[in-house]
């Protein structure tokens, strides 16, 4: 058994990471050129990110469970497919997605899927836990049927994915971690500009009090009319480290650092000292927070190859919430048909950006569109990208992982294999103090009863995910699927509606 007393980042395991990236290259092109090969994903969807800021989630650990859709993956008969979590994943969980998958019976998918869990529900990240248990290491191994045909799959990369991708001797199937500082806020501004892709006027690679008064000064003279700004710290996620900042009457340092005191933070239990201390220790951004009559917040997905090439993914409309509206609530798929075009070809130019510096990864971009007027054409400016896995994957794995279609590269739109556009409304945040009443056996059975099932009839219906954290939390994801706009919010109505009338008592 393979192991690494040495710290992360040592040469030896530096070497051994560069010497598995050709492997992915083999690999990846096999599984894409020919779709029934063999192969085996290892999933670890660990969230190595920030503690304090995982924190501000509720229910976090269940997160974990988003990926499950990746179970599309044994729809290729010769595919195996090793999922590690941090607490076992509930039967009935595992039962309602096999029972969706199109295509291949569920007693055969579920002899080629491998469960391994940590059973350690600490608040650590889930590669860490697996890291420090050498014999479910050698579980993951053991459930390899040929390690050259085998990779690593994460929720995003970081020296431990590194290490545990060395420890197993297979590829990371994601970004080299040399390479993390390029989907920070502040690297995500340096690739827009190489890419030349319009952005909000700000700099970047920010600490300190000092550089953040300066910055918000010089913001304010080269923009007089500017209201307001927003900082961003660069390693955050889902919008909960952005902050809003209003200038005040005069522009003076004395003025500028009073209203520093006064920011509108994402999260409302945060204070500006905590806030400042964060940014202090990850460093961040300020940029003019552009302001129109009509705003939308699209986003679009790709990823690029080992072989460089760029691939478009999708497209959506972003749902924002929380008390300065920069929080991620969830998704409308797709994005709209006035700027999704102009939306594929900025992202792509970003991804061109990205895959020269080597970039490896699933990547999203988060766009601005605004106008003033509804006549106008809309513009775009970048704010963001994010090299790894995003809101938006999950509920997009969900539609591919039911209806079996595609991208159609010419419209943007995503094509059933009954030769419908597929349209969806998707969150993460389906809250209620009520909701903590229901077991995981009492969704399924409100779901079955009230017909909130998926059809593969009608290609159309509702597909719940982190439903571990339901009685615990209150706490519920769901993606709603429809042939048009319209009938994806009847139905997404109709399941609030629902899940609310059955939580109610007397």
């Amino acid at each position: 058994m393979t192991s690494w007393p040495l710290p992360p980042g040592h040469e030896e395991e530096l070497a051994s990471f560069e010497a598995l990236k050709p492997r992915l290259a083999e690999v990846w092109n096999a599984l894409i050129a020919h779709g029934d090969e063999h192969g085996t994903s290892v999933v670890v969807p660990s969230l190595t990110l920030d503690q304090e800021e995982l924190r501000k989630l509720a229910g976090v650990a269940f997160y974990e469970e988003r990926l499950l859709f990746l179970l599309i993956r044994l729809r290729n008969p010769r595919a195996h497919l090793v999922y590690v979590t941090s607490q076992p994943v509930h039967p009935l969980v595992l039962e309602y997605y096999l029972h969706l998958l199109a295509g291949v019976p569920a007693s055969h998918a579920r002899q080629r899927l491998t469960l391994l869990c940590c059973y350690d529900a600490s608040p650590r990240p889930l590669t860490q836990k697996i890291l420090e248990r050498p014999r479910l290491v050698q579980r993951i191994r053991n459930a390899i049927p040929d390690p050259n045909r085998a990779y690593l799959t994460v929720f995003n990369a970081t020296p431990l994915e590194r290490r545990l991708a060395v420890t197993l001797g297979i590829p990371l199937n994601g970004l080299d971690p040399a390479l993390s500082y390029l989907g920070t806020k502040s690297g995500s501004r340096k690739i827009f500009r190489e890419a030349g892709v319009n952005l909000p006027d700000g700099f970047e690679d920010l600490q300190s009090l000092e550089e953040i008064e300066e910055a918000l000064i010089e913001l304010k003279r080269r923009r007089p009319g500017m209201r307001r700004a927003i900082l961003k710290l660069n390693d955050s996620f889902s919008g909960e480290g952005n902050a809003v900042f209003s200038y005040p009457g005069h522009g003076s340092h004395f003025g500028v650092r009073a209203a520093m005191e006064q920011i509108q933070l994402s999260v409302p239990s945060e204070t500006p000292d905590v806030y400042y201390e964060k940014f202090a220790r990850m460093g961040g951004v300020v940029e003019e927070l552009l302001e129109a009559r009509e705003k939308a917040s699209p986003s679009a997905q790709f990823r690029t190859s080992p072989n460089g090439d760029v691939i478009d993914i999708s497209t959506h409309d972003q749902i924002l919430g929380g008390p300065s509206g920069q929080i991620y609530l969830g998704c409308s798929f797709p994005a709209r048909d006035d700027y999704r075009p102009q939306l594929i070809e900025t992202g792509r130019r970003v991804g061109e950006a990205l895959a020269r510096h080597g970039a490896v990864s699933r990547y999203g971009v988060d766009f601005l569109a605004y106008r003033d007027e509804s006549d106008e054409p809309w513009q775009l400016s970048a704010l963001e990208i994010n090299l790894r896995v995003v809101g938006t994957t999950h509920p997009f794995l969900a539609l591919k992982f039911l209806t079996g279609g595609d991208m159609d590269p010419h419209t943007g739109h995503f094509v059933s294999l009954g030769g419908r556009p597929k349209f969806y409304q998707a969150t993460d945040n389906l809250r209620s103090e009520r909701y903590r009443t229901l077991l995981p056996e009492d969704l399924i059975d409100v779901a079955t009863v009230h017909g909130l099932h998926y059809s593969h009839r009608t290609e159309s219906g509702v597909l719940f995910h982190m439903i571990g954290a339901l009685s615990e939390f209150g706490k519920l994801g769901v993606t709603v699927i429809g042939n048009s706009r319209d009938e994806v919010e009847a139905l997404y109505a109709q399941v609030l509606h629902v899940l609310d009338a059955e939580t109610t008592y007397e």
